[in-house]
Protein backbone atom coordinates (compact mmCIF):
# COMPACT_ATOMS: atom_id res chain seq x y z
CA UNK A 1 0.00 0.00 0.00
CA UNK A 2 1.19 3.15 -0.92
CA UNK A 3 1.97 6.10 1.79
CA UNK A 4 -0.96 8.18 2.09
CA UNK A 5 -1.36 11.33 2.03
CA UNK A 6 -1.83 13.79 5.22
CA UNK A 7 -5.58 14.59 5.34
CA UNK A 8 -5.00 18.53 4.15
CA UNK A 9 -3.72 16.91 1.20
CA UNK A 10 -6.33 14.37 0.57
CA UNK A 11 -9.40 16.72 0.82
CA UNK A 12 -7.32 18.97 -2.43
CA UNK A 13 -6.99 15.26 -3.63
CA UNK A 14 -10.95 15.32 -3.71
CA UNK A 15 -11.71 18.29 -4.80
CA UNK A 16 -9.53 18.20 -7.81
CA UNK A 17 -11.00 14.57 -8.60
CA UNK A 18 -14.66 14.93 -7.94
CA UNK A 19 -15.04 19.15 -7.49
CA UNK A 20 -19.08 19.02 -7.94
CA UNK A 21 -19.49 16.25 -5.78
CA UNK A 22 -21.16 17.02 -2.42
CA UNK A 23 -18.87 16.42 0.51
CA UNK A 24 -20.68 18.27 3.75
CA UNK A 25 -24.06 18.31 4.16
CA UNK A 26 -25.79 21.17 7.19
CA UNK A 27 -29.20 21.41 8.36
CA UNK A 28 -30.34 25.02 8.85
CA UNK A 29 -33.23 25.66 10.65
CA UNK A 30 -34.61 22.05 9.35
CA UNK A 31 -33.25 22.34 5.97
CA UNK A 32 -30.15 20.47 4.35
CA UNK A 33 -27.68 22.36 2.33
CA UNK A 34 -24.12 20.95 1.14
CA UNK A 35 -20.91 21.85 0.31
CA UNK A 36 -18.97 20.37 -2.81
CA UNK A 37 -15.48 19.15 -2.55
CA UNK A 38 -14.28 21.95 -4.40
CA UNK A 39 -16.19 24.95 -2.59
CA UNK A 40 -15.21 22.89 0.63
CA UNK A 41 -11.61 23.17 -0.79
CA UNK A 42 -12.02 27.36 -1.87
CA UNK A 43 -13.43 27.99 1.46
CA UNK A 44 -10.49 26.37 2.94
CA UNK A 45 -7.86 27.85 1.34
CA UNK A 46 -9.52 32.05 1.65
CA UNK A 47 -9.84 30.92 5.35
CA UNK A 48 -6.27 29.99 5.19
CA UNK A 49 -5.16 33.29 3.52
CA UNK A 50 -7.15 35.29 5.91
CA UNK A 51 -5.73 33.53 8.60
CA UNK A 52 -2.21 34.25 7.69
CA UNK A 53 -2.74 37.74 7.10
CA UNK A 54 -4.59 38.14 10.43
CA UNK A 55 -2.19 35.96 13.13
CA UNK A 56 1.51 35.51 13.83
CA UNK A 57 2.87 32.17 12.46
CA UNK A 58 2.46 28.89 14.05
CA UNK A 59 -0.27 30.72 16.18
CA UNK A 60 -2.97 28.54 18.37
CA UNK A 61 -6.81 28.56 16.98
CA UNK A 62 -9.59 27.23 18.67
CA UNK A 63 -12.52 26.03 17.43
CA UNK A 64 -16.14 25.81 18.99
CA UNK A 65 -20.02 25.35 18.84
CA UNK A 66 -22.04 21.87 18.00
CA UNK A 67 -20.87 19.94 14.46
CA UNK A 68 -20.56 22.01 11.42
CA UNK A 69 -19.21 22.32 8.16
CA UNK A 70 -17.42 25.24 8.73
CA UNK A 71 -15.68 22.99 11.81
CA UNK A 72 -14.60 20.86 9.29
CA UNK A 73 -13.69 23.70 7.56
CA UNK A 74 -11.83 26.04 9.87
CA UNK A 75 -10.06 22.75 11.01
CA UNK A 76 -8.23 22.24 7.60
CA UNK A 77 -7.45 26.00 7.37
CA UNK A 78 -5.50 26.38 10.36
CA UNK A 79 -3.31 23.56 9.18
CA UNK A 80 -3.08 25.13 5.58
CA UNK A 81 -2.03 28.07 7.12
CA UNK A 82 0.44 26.73 9.53
CA UNK A 83 -1.24 26.92 12.64
CA UNK A 84 -2.36 24.69 15.21
CA UNK A 85 -6.01 23.98 16.31
CA UNK A 86 -7.47 23.43 19.61
CA UNK A 87 -11.30 21.67 19.53
CA UNK A 88 -13.38 23.11 22.42
CA UNK A 89 -16.45 21.07 23.57
CA UNK A 90 -20.14 22.08 22.91
CA UNK A 91 -21.02 21.84 27.14
CA UNK A 92 -17.72 22.45 28.31
CA UNK A 93 -17.49 24.53 31.79
CA UNK A 94 -16.66 28.34 31.45
CA UNK A 95 -13.92 27.23 33.83
CA UNK A 96 -12.26 24.63 31.63
CA UNK A 97 -13.20 26.86 28.46
CA UNK A 98 -10.78 29.45 30.21
CA UNK A 99 -8.03 27.36 31.19
CA UNK A 100 -7.73 25.60 28.01
CA UNK A 101 -7.73 28.87 26.14
CA UNK A 102 -4.84 30.58 28.67
CA UNK A 103 -3.17 27.62 28.47
CA UNK A 104 -2.97 26.51 24.34
CA UNK A 105 -2.19 30.53 24.06
CA UNK A 106 -5.14 30.54 21.66
CA UNK A 107 -4.95 33.68 19.41
CA UNK A 108 -8.58 33.38 17.89
CA UNK A 109 -11.54 31.38 19.11
CA UNK A 110 -14.41 30.58 15.73
CA UNK A 111 -17.26 30.25 17.21
CA UNK A 112 -19.88 27.99 15.92
CA UNK A 113 -23.66 27.23 17.06
CA UNK A 114 -24.06 26.13 20.72
CA UNK A 115 -26.67 26.27 23.49
CA UNK A 116 -25.61 29.02 26.18
CA UNK A 117 -23.35 30.49 23.38
CA UNK A 118 -23.62 33.91 25.63
CA UNK A 119 -22.11 31.88 28.45
CA UNK A 120 -19.61 30.24 26.16
CA UNK A 121 -18.04 33.63 24.40
CA UNK A 122 -18.05 35.87 28.34
CA UNK A 123 -15.66 32.91 29.34
CA UNK A 124 -13.05 33.56 26.33
CA UNK A 125 -10.45 36.14 27.79
CA UNK A 126 -10.53 39.49 26.58
CA UNK A 127 -7.46 39.07 24.71
CA UNK A 128 -8.43 36.75 22.17
CA UNK A 129 -10.37 37.24 19.33
CA UNK A 130 -13.16 35.53 17.48
CA UNK A 131 -14.41 35.18 14.19
CA UNK A 132 -18.17 33.89 13.76
CA UNK A 133 -19.56 30.65 11.66
CA UNK A 134 -21.98 31.96 9.54
CA UNK A 135 -25.34 30.47 11.40
CA UNK A 136 -28.31 32.26 12.71
CA UNK A 137 -27.45 31.69 16.33
CA UNK A 138 -24.20 33.14 16.50
CA UNK A 139 -23.75 36.36 17.43
CA UNK A 140 -21.20 38.93 16.00
CA UNK A 141 -17.86 38.71 16.60
CA UNK A 142 -14.79 40.38 15.92
CA UNK A 143 -14.53 38.64 12.21
CA UNK A 144 -17.55 37.37 10.40
CA UNK A 145 -16.29 33.95 8.45
CA UNK A 146 -17.97 35.07 4.96
CA UNK A 147 -16.67 38.85 5.58
CA UNK A 148 -13.28 37.67 6.62
CA UNK A 149 -12.66 35.10 3.25
CA UNK A 150 -14.15 38.11 1.15
CA UNK A 151 -11.42 40.11 2.26
CA UNK A 152 -8.36 38.12 1.77
CA UNK A 153 -6.91 36.23 -1.22
CA UNK A 154 -7.13 32.34 -1.32
CA UNK A 155 -4.06 30.41 -0.43
CA UNK A 156 -3.02 28.37 -2.87
CA UNK A 157 -0.09 26.52 -2.05
CA UNK A 158 -0.50 23.69 -0.22
CA UNK A 159 2.14 23.75 2.36
CA UNK A 160 4.70 21.23 3.26
CA UNK A 161 3.91 19.58 6.34
CA UNK A 162 6.44 17.19 7.98
CA UNK A 163 5.42 13.76 10.37
CA UNK A 164 6.45 15.70 12.99
CA UNK A 165 4.88 18.67 13.16
CA UNK A 166 2.48 19.32 15.73
CA UNK A 167 -1.26 19.63 14.05
CA UNK A 168 -3.20 19.75 16.41
CA UNK A 169 -3.76 19.86 20.52
CA UNK A 170 -6.55 17.97 21.82
CA UNK A 171 -7.50 18.71 25.43
CA UNK A 172 -8.79 15.23 27.47
CA UNK A 173 -12.17 15.84 28.92
CA UNK A 174 -10.52 14.05 31.94
CA UNK A 175 -12.62 12.84 35.23
CA UNK A 176 -10.18 14.98 37.86
CA UNK A 177 -8.79 18.14 37.15
CA UNK A 178 -7.53 20.46 34.16
CA UNK A 179 -7.76 19.16 31.04
CA UNK A 180 -4.66 17.86 29.79
CA UNK A 181 -3.31 19.10 26.15
CA UNK A 182 -2.24 16.12 24.06
CA UNK A 183 0.13 17.02 21.15
CA UNK A 184 -1.01 15.18 17.72
CA UNK A 185 1.46 15.25 14.63
CA UNK A 186 0.78 14.57 11.25
CA UNK A 187 2.79 11.56 11.71
CA UNK A 188 0.29 10.38 14.20
CA UNK A 189 -2.27 10.71 11.90
CA UNK A 190 -1.16 8.96 8.23
CA UNK A 191 0.01 6.17 10.67
CA UNK A 192 -3.59 5.45 12.17
CA UNK A 193 -5.07 6.34 8.50
CA UNK A 194 -2.86 3.85 6.91
CA UNK A 195 -4.02 1.18 9.34
CA UNK A 196 -7.22 2.45 9.01
CA UNK A 197 -7.10 1.67 5.44
CA UNK A 198 -5.99 -1.51 5.43
CA UNK A 199 -8.55 -2.65 8.20
CA UNK A 200 -12.08 -0.84 7.37
CA UNK A 201 -11.45 0.10 3.33
CA UNK A 202 -14.30 2.25 1.94
CA UNK A 203 -17.14 0.48 0.02
CA UNK A 204 -17.35 0.69 -3.55
CA UNK A 205 -20.55 2.49 -3.43
CA UNK A 206 -19.05 5.15 -1.25
CA UNK A 207 -19.66 6.39 2.18
CA UNK A 208 -22.00 8.19 4.29
CA UNK A 209 -21.53 9.65 7.81
CA UNK A 210 -23.55 11.29 10.12
CA UNK A 211 -21.32 13.70 12.52
CA UNK A 212 -23.01 14.56 16.19
CA UNK A 213 -20.25 12.77 18.91
CA UNK A 214 -18.25 16.31 20.09
CA UNK A 215 -15.34 17.07 16.83
CA UNK A 216 -13.13 18.49 20.25
CA UNK A 217 -12.46 14.59 20.97
CA UNK A 218 -10.81 12.24 19.28
CA UNK A 219 -13.30 9.93 18.45
CA UNK A 220 -15.27 11.76 16.09
CA UNK A 221 -12.18 13.57 15.18
CA UNK A 222 -10.67 10.84 13.66
CA UNK A 223 -13.62 8.43 12.73
CA UNK A 224 -15.77 11.09 10.48
CA UNK A 225 -13.28 14.08 9.88
CA UNK A 226 -10.14 12.51 9.17
CA UNK A 227 -11.83 9.37 7.83
CA UNK A 228 -14.20 11.60 5.16
CA UNK A 229 -11.08 12.96 4.28
CA UNK A 230 -9.50 9.52 3.09
CA UNK A 231 -12.58 7.64 2.08
CA UNK A 232 -13.98 11.05 -0.14
CA UNK A 233 -17.20 10.18 2.45
CA UNK A 234 -20.57 12.84 3.04
CA UNK A 235 -20.80 13.93 5.73
CA UNK A 236 -23.89 14.80 7.37
CA UNK A 237 -23.95 17.03 10.65
CA UNK A 238 -26.55 17.11 12.84
CA UNK A 239 -28.41 19.92 13.67
CA UNK A 240 -29.39 19.92 17.33
CA UNK A 241 -29.42 17.30 20.02
CA UNK A 242 -33.11 17.17 20.05
CA UNK A 243 -33.13 16.16 16.54
CA UNK A 244 -31.02 12.87 17.12
CA UNK A 245 -33.57 10.29 16.24
CA UNK A 246 -35.32 12.63 13.52
CA UNK A 247 -31.72 13.59 11.34
CA UNK A 248 -30.56 9.78 11.80
CA UNK A 249 -33.14 8.40 10.49
CA UNK A 250 -33.18 10.76 7.16
CA UNK A 251 -29.60 10.62 6.76
CA UNK A 252 -29.52 6.90 7.03
CA UNK A 253 -25.52 6.75 7.65
CA UNK A 254 -23.29 3.37 5.70
CA UNK A 255 -21.12 3.59 8.88
CA UNK A 256 -22.49 4.65 12.27
CA UNK A 257 -20.31 5.85 15.29
CA UNK A 258 -21.55 6.18 18.76
CA UNK A 259 -21.27 5.64 22.56
CA UNK A 260 -22.96 3.38 24.60
CA UNK A 261 -25.52 5.42 25.11
CA UNK A 262 -27.01 6.07 22.15
CA UNK A 263 -27.38 2.52 21.84
CA UNK A 264 -29.40 2.57 24.63
CA UNK A 265 -31.37 5.51 23.54
CA UNK A 266 -32.23 3.73 20.33
CA UNK A 267 -32.78 0.68 22.05
CA UNK A 268 -35.32 2.70 24.94
CA UNK A 269 -36.56 4.58 21.58
CA UNK A 270 -37.74 0.87 19.90
CA UNK A 271 -39.23 -0.59 23.25
CA UNK A 272 -41.16 2.30 23.96
CA UNK A 273 -43.05 1.53 20.55
CA UNK A 274 -42.83 -1.50 20.39
CA UNK A 275 -42.75 -3.23 24.30
CA UNK A 276 -40.35 -6.09 24.53
CA UNK A 277 -42.74 -8.92 25.52
CA UNK A 278 -44.52 -7.95 22.37
CA UNK A 279 -41.15 -7.96 20.21
CA UNK A 280 -40.37 -11.37 21.90
CA UNK A 281 -43.87 -12.81 20.19
CA UNK A 282 -43.21 -11.13 16.68
CA UNK A 283 -39.85 -12.20 16.22
CA UNK A 284 -41.23 -15.93 16.89
CA UNK A 285 -43.16 -15.67 13.60
CA UNK A 286 -40.98 -16.28 10.76
CA UNK A 287 -42.96 -14.79 8.03
CA UNK A 288 -43.02 -11.24 9.77
CA UNK A 289 -40.04 -11.38 11.76
CA UNK A 290 -37.86 -10.07 8.57
CA UNK A 291 -40.44 -7.23 7.98
CA UNK A 292 -40.59 -5.97 11.58
CA UNK A 293 -36.42 -5.75 11.77
CA UNK A 294 -36.32 -4.16 8.66
CA UNK A 295 -39.68 -1.70 9.54
CA UNK A 296 -37.28 -0.76 12.98
CA UNK A 297 -34.12 -0.30 11.21
CA UNK A 298 -35.57 2.23 9.02
CA UNK A 299 -37.47 3.93 11.66
CA UNK A 300 -34.57 4.28 13.93
CA UNK A 301 -32.05 4.77 10.23
CA UNK A 302 -29.62 1.87 10.18
CA UNK A 303 -30.98 0.02 7.12
CA UNK A 304 -27.64 1.08 5.26
CA UNK A 305 -25.13 0.92 8.14
CA UNK A 306 -22.59 -1.72 6.75
CA UNK A 307 -20.73 -1.33 9.94
CA UNK A 308 -22.08 0.09 13.71
CA UNK A 309 -18.94 1.28 16.11
CA UNK A 310 -19.46 1.59 19.86
CA UNK A 311 -16.11 3.46 21.39
CA UNK A 312 -15.53 6.06 24.37
CA UNK A 313 -17.12 3.22 26.92
CA UNK A 314 -17.65 0.16 27.33
CA UNK A 315 -20.47 -1.52 25.80
CA UNK A 316 -22.81 -3.61 27.86
CA UNK A 317 -22.44 -6.88 26.62
CA UNK A 318 -26.69 -7.30 27.15
CA UNK A 319 -26.98 -3.67 24.51
CA UNK A 320 -24.80 -5.79 22.34
CA UNK A 321 -26.85 -8.91 22.42
CA UNK A 322 -29.94 -7.07 21.97
CA UNK A 323 -29.12 -5.37 18.77
CA UNK A 324 -27.78 -8.80 16.88
CA UNK A 325 -30.35 -11.15 18.40
CA UNK A 326 -33.77 -8.56 17.03
CA UNK A 327 -31.99 -5.94 15.00
CA UNK A 328 -29.35 -8.14 13.12
CA UNK A 329 -26.83 -5.32 13.91
CA UNK A 330 -23.21 -6.26 14.98
CA UNK A 331 -22.41 -3.49 16.67
CA UNK A 332 -18.16 -3.22 16.80
CA UNK A 333 -16.05 -2.08 19.61
CA UNK A 334 -13.32 0.35 19.57
CA UNK A 335 -10.80 1.09 22.10
CA UNK A 336 -8.31 3.74 22.38
CA UNK A 337 -7.29 6.99 23.61
CA UNK A 338 -6.35 10.22 22.71
CA UNK A 339 -2.63 9.69 24.26
CA UNK A 340 -2.59 7.00 20.89
CA UNK A 341 -4.86 9.13 18.58
CA UNK A 342 -7.89 6.46 19.50
CA UNK A 343 -5.40 3.86 17.49
CA UNK A 344 -5.63 1.18 19.21
CA UNK A 345 -7.59 -2.19 19.08
CA UNK A 346 -10.63 -3.02 16.86
CA UNK A 347 -14.03 -5.59 16.37
CA UNK A 348 -13.47 -7.22 12.55
CA UNK A 349 -16.74 -7.82 10.95
CA UNK A 350 -17.94 -11.20 11.32
CA UNK A 351 -15.38 -12.06 13.93
CA UNK A 352 -16.77 -9.90 17.07
CA UNK A 353 -16.43 -11.52 20.02
CA UNK A 354 -19.04 -10.64 22.89
CA UNK A 355 -17.43 -8.68 25.60
CA UNK A 356 -14.08 -7.91 24.00
CA UNK A 357 -12.96 -4.44 22.61
CA UNK A 358 -11.34 -6.32 19.41
CA UNK A 359 -7.66 -7.32 18.31
CA UNK A 360 -4.69 -5.11 17.44
CA UNK A 361 -4.25 -2.78 14.81
CA UNK A 362 -2.13 -3.26 12.20
CA UNK A 363 1.15 -2.28 13.94
CA UNK A 364 -0.48 -1.36 17.37
CA UNK A 365 2.04 -3.43 19.49
CA UNK A 366 -0.14 -4.20 22.65
CA UNK A 367 1.03 -5.61 25.97
CA UNK A 368 -0.32 -6.67 28.97
CA UNK A 369 2.85 -5.07 31.35
CA UNK A 370 2.94 -7.66 34.42
CA UNK A 371 0.02 -9.60 34.73
CA UNK A 372 -1.39 -11.55 37.31
CA UNK A 373 -2.57 -15.03 37.81
CA UNK A 374 -5.65 -14.26 36.04
CA UNK A 375 -3.84 -12.62 32.71
CA UNK A 376 -4.69 -9.03 33.85
CA UNK A 377 -2.49 -6.16 33.70
CA UNK A 378 -2.40 -2.46 32.43
CA UNK A 379 -2.65 -2.29 29.06
CA UNK A 380 0.54 -0.86 26.91
CA UNK A 381 0.82 0.32 23.58
CA UNK A 382 3.51 1.50 21.24
CA UNK A 383 3.22 2.74 17.70
CA UNK A 384 4.29 5.85 15.30
CA UNK A 385 0.31 7.54 16.31
CA UNK A 386 1.62 7.52 19.90
CA UNK A 387 1.44 11.44 21.73
CA UNK A 388 4.77 13.29 20.78
CA UNK A 389 3.21 14.28 25.12
CA UNK A 390 1.70 16.55 26.87
CA UNK A 391 1.73 20.25 25.88
CA UNK A 392 3.94 22.01 28.21
CA UNK A 393 3.95 19.42 30.57
CA UNK A 394 7.34 17.12 30.26
CA UNK A 395 6.64 15.86 33.91
CA UNK A 396 3.41 13.71 33.08
CA UNK A 397 4.72 13.15 29.53
CA UNK A 398 7.57 11.10 31.04
CA UNK A 399 4.84 9.90 33.65
CA UNK A 400 3.05 8.04 30.61
CA UNK A 401 5.46 6.48 29.03
CA UNK A 402 7.81 3.19 30.37
CA UNK A 403 11.22 3.31 30.29
CA UNK A 404 11.00 1.37 26.72
CA UNK A 405 8.54 3.43 25.33
CA UNK A 406 5.20 2.03 25.59
CA UNK A 407 2.67 4.09 26.35
CA UNK A 408 0.52 3.27 29.58
CA UNK A 409 -3.43 3.32 29.06
CA UNK A 410 -4.57 3.53 32.67
CA UNK A 411 -6.77 0.93 32.09
CA UNK A 412 -6.60 -2.76 33.08
CA UNK A 413 -7.23 -5.45 30.71
CA UNK A 414 -6.48 -9.02 29.20
CA UNK A 415 -5.70 -10.35 25.90
CA UNK A 416 -6.85 -14.28 25.02
CA UNK A 417 -5.10 -16.58 23.01
CA UNK A 418 -6.64 -15.22 19.81
CA UNK A 419 -5.41 -11.78 20.37
CA UNK A 420 -8.80 -10.09 21.46
CA UNK A 421 -8.71 -8.27 24.26
CA UNK A 422 -10.80 -7.53 27.28
CA UNK A 423 -11.21 -4.02 29.35
CA UNK A 424 -11.17 -5.44 33.20
CA UNK A 425 -11.58 -1.55 34.30
CA UNK A 426 -9.52 1.27 35.47
CA UNK A 427 -6.33 1.09 37.59
CA UNK A 428 -7.40 3.95 39.30
CA UNK A 429 -11.14 3.54 39.78
CA UNK A 430 -10.51 -0.04 41.52
CA UNK A 431 -11.39 1.13 45.18
CA UNK A 432 -11.58 -0.85 48.49
CA UNK A 433 -14.22 -1.53 50.99
CA UNK A 434 -13.80 -1.45 54.65
CA UNK A 435 -12.81 -5.14 54.34
CA UNK A 436 -10.05 -3.82 53.28
CA UNK A 437 -10.84 -5.89 49.94
CA UNK A 438 -10.11 -4.34 46.43
CA UNK A 439 -13.64 -3.73 44.00
CA UNK A 440 -13.16 -3.60 40.20
CA UNK A 441 -16.19 -1.78 39.30
CA UNK A 442 -15.95 -1.81 35.53
CA UNK A 443 -17.38 -5.34 34.98
CA UNK A 444 -19.72 -5.04 37.21
CA UNK A 445 -21.36 -2.17 36.19
CA UNK A 446 -21.61 -3.69 32.71
CA UNK A 447 -23.55 -6.90 33.82
CA UNK A 448 -26.00 -4.25 35.53
CA UNK A 449 -26.41 -2.95 31.91
CA UNK A 450 -28.41 -5.61 31.79
CA UNK A 451 -31.23 -3.85 33.10
CA UNK A 452 -33.28 -1.68 30.42
CA UNK A 453 -34.98 0.26 32.89
CA UNK A 454 -30.99 1.91 33.97
CA UNK A 455 -30.30 4.93 31.88
CA UNK A 456 -26.76 5.75 34.00
CA UNK A 457 -24.93 3.66 37.07
CA UNK A 458 -22.14 3.91 38.88
CA UNK A 459 -21.00 1.61 41.40
CA UNK A 460 -19.30 3.42 44.61
CA UNK A 461 -17.62 1.45 47.60
CA UNK A 462 -14.78 3.65 48.90
CA UNK A 463 -15.16 3.58 52.74
CA UNK A 464 -18.44 1.35 52.48
CA UNK A 465 -18.80 -1.87 53.98
CA UNK A 466 -19.78 -3.64 50.88
CA UNK A 467 -20.25 -1.89 46.94
CA UNK A 468 -23.33 0.15 46.51
CA UNK A 469 -25.26 1.01 43.06
CA UNK A 470 -26.68 4.53 42.30
CA UNK A 471 -28.61 4.18 38.71
CA UNK A 472 -30.78 7.00 37.61
CA UNK A 473 -33.91 5.48 35.13
CA UNK A 474 -34.44 6.11 32.07
CA UNK A 475 -38.13 8.07 31.11
CA UNK A 476 -39.94 4.94 30.08
CA UNK A 477 -38.81 3.60 33.46
CA UNK A 478 -40.20 6.80 35.38
CA UNK A 479 -43.91 6.58 34.63
CA UNK A 480 -43.80 2.21 35.51
CA UNK A 481 -44.90 1.18 38.98
CA UNK A 482 -42.02 1.44 41.88
CA UNK A 483 -43.07 -2.14 42.94
CA UNK A 484 -42.17 -3.49 39.27
CA UNK A 485 -38.85 -1.51 39.38
CA UNK A 486 -37.92 -2.84 42.43
CA UNK A 487 -38.63 -6.26 41.83
CA UNK A 488 -36.66 -6.37 38.55
CA UNK A 489 -33.56 -4.45 40.20
CA UNK A 490 -33.79 -7.02 42.94
CA UNK A 491 -33.48 -9.75 40.75
CA UNK A 492 -31.11 -8.50 38.64
CA UNK A 493 -28.64 -7.69 41.78
CA UNK A 494 -29.05 -11.04 42.57
CA UNK A 495 -28.09 -12.59 38.74
CA UNK A 496 -25.06 -10.34 39.18
CA UNK A 497 -23.79 -11.37 42.22
CA UNK A 498 -24.66 -15.29 41.66
CA UNK A 499 -20.93 -15.06 40.01
CA UNK A 500 -18.90 -12.64 42.44
CA UNK A 501 -16.87 -12.84 45.70
CA UNK A 502 -18.94 -11.79 48.93
CA UNK A 503 -16.23 -8.55 48.91
CA UNK A 504 -17.66 -7.70 45.07
CA UNK A 505 -21.45 -8.17 45.51
CA UNK A 506 -24.09 -5.52 45.48
CA UNK A 507 -25.69 -4.70 48.78
CA UNK A 508 -28.41 -2.57 47.19
CA UNK A 509 -29.45 0.11 44.25
CA UNK A 510 -30.42 3.79 45.28
CA UNK A 511 -32.27 5.21 42.84
CA UNK A 512 -31.09 8.72 42.17
CA UNK A 513 -33.80 11.72 41.62
CA UNK A 514 -32.07 13.23 38.42
CA UNK A 515 -30.39 12.27 35.64
CA UNK A 516 -26.45 13.20 35.34
CA UNK A 517 -25.64 15.36 32.98
CA UNK A 518 -22.64 17.41 31.76
CA UNK A 519 -24.06 20.56 33.07
CA UNK A 520 -24.73 19.36 36.36
CA UNK A 521 -21.22 18.13 36.86
CA UNK A 522 -22.04 14.18 36.75
CA UNK A 523 -20.32 13.42 33.08
CA UNK A 524 -17.32 14.92 30.92
CA UNK A 525 -18.06 16.18 28.00
CA UNK A 526 -17.44 12.52 25.95
CA UNK A 527 -20.47 10.75 28.54
CA UNK A 528 -18.17 9.19 31.17
CA UNK A 529 -19.51 9.03 34.15
CA UNK A 530 -17.18 11.11 36.96
CA UNK A 531 -17.30 8.62 39.25
CA UNK A 532 -15.29 11.11 42.19
CA UNK A 533 -18.02 13.41 41.64
CA UNK A 534 -21.25 11.16 42.05
CA UNK A 535 -19.45 9.83 45.20
CA UNK A 536 -19.15 13.25 46.29
CA UNK A 537 -22.79 14.04 45.77
CA UNK A 538 -24.39 11.11 47.74
CA UNK A 539 -22.32 10.96 50.33
CA UNK A 540 -25.16 11.64 52.78
CA UNK A 541 -27.51 9.06 51.36
CA UNK A 542 -24.79 6.88 50.88
CA UNK A 543 -23.57 6.50 54.44
CA UNK A 544 -26.83 6.66 55.46
CA UNK A 545 -27.73 3.46 53.60
CA UNK A 546 -24.32 1.14 54.60
CA UNK A 547 -25.16 -1.35 56.39
CA UNK A 548 -29.24 -0.88 56.50
CA UNK A 549 -31.50 -4.09 55.07
CA UNK A 550 -33.24 -2.58 52.11
CA UNK A 551 -32.19 -3.81 48.54
CA UNK A 552 -33.35 -0.70 46.74
CA UNK A 553 -33.51 2.79 47.93
CA UNK A 554 -35.00 5.86 46.66
CA UNK A 555 -33.69 9.55 46.76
Amino acid sequence: MSEPKNPLQMLFHWAEKQPDKPYLFQAVNGQWHSYTWGQVAEQVRRMAGALKATLPAGSKVAISGRNTAHWFMADQAITMAGMISIGLYPKQSAEHTKYILEHSESRLVFVGPAQDIGDFIAAIPKSIKTCAFPYPEVPACDYQWDTLIAQHPALQAVPPIKENDLLTLIYTSGTTGNPKGVMTTCGNFTFAARGLLETLPPHPKGERFFSYLPLAHVFERGAVEFTSLYFGAEVHFLEHIDKLAEQLAQVAPTRFFAVPLVYGRLQAGVLRKLPQDKLDRLMKIPILRNLIRRKILKGIGLQNARICVSGAAPLPVPLMNWFKKYLGVEILQGYGMTENTAYATFSRPGKNRVGAVGQAMPGAHLRIANPDGNGEGEIQFRHPACTPGYYKDPQQTRDIYTADGYLRTGDKGRVDKDGHLYITGRIKDIFKTLKGKYVAPAPIEGAMARNTDIEQLCLVGSGLKQPILLVSLTPAACAKARADLEKQLVADIETVNAPLEDHEAIAKAIVVKDVWTIDNGMMTPTMKVRRSEVEKRYAGILTANDGTRAKVVWE
